[in-house]
């Protein structure tokens, strides 16, 4: 089976690079139902960790961060890769995007068992319309 591409949206908000942060917000979105097709955090200098977020309802993701006072920082676009896991599936997307002369800013893949793989592709902004054309989303 071919891997299918999407383009989405992900959310950016700082928090607290602190034991439990991570757990409050999720805890938080959890309770208030939200779903997400992809999260992942990472420190954003000493003090704060970026949590980047691709929910399955934006509306009510929104809404639940607003509840708990946390606000989002940034909107962008990327696209999620998904399909059988191969060797190489990730580098063929990437090869797609060199190819059309765009640079990836960040990538994310994990195998997702049962011989499925997903990955997450971030570009700049600027890159996004070419890269849809070249992933063929």
């Amino acid at each position: 089976m071919a891997e299918e591409v999407r383009q989405v949206e992900y959310y950016s908000v700082l928090i607290p690079n602190k034991i439990g942060e991570g757990s409050r917000v999720l805890g938080a979105l959890r309770d208030e139902g939200v779903n997400f097709t992809g999260i992942w955090a990472y420190p954003q200098g000493k003090r704060q960790a970026r949590m980047d977020l691709v929910p399955d309802d934006a509306a009510a993701m929104k809404k639940a961060l607003r509840k708990i006072g946390v606000a989002i920082e940034s909107t962008q676009k990327g696209f999620l890769v998904s399909g059988d896991d191969r060797p190489g599936a990730v580098a063929d997307a990437l090869a797609k995007l060199a190819g059309a002369g765009i640079n990836v800013r960040a990538t994310q893949a994990i195998c997702a068992g049962q011989g499925r793989f997903g990955s997450f592709i971030q570009l700049e902004p600027e890159e996004v319309r070419k890269a849809k054309k070249a992933l063929g989303a």
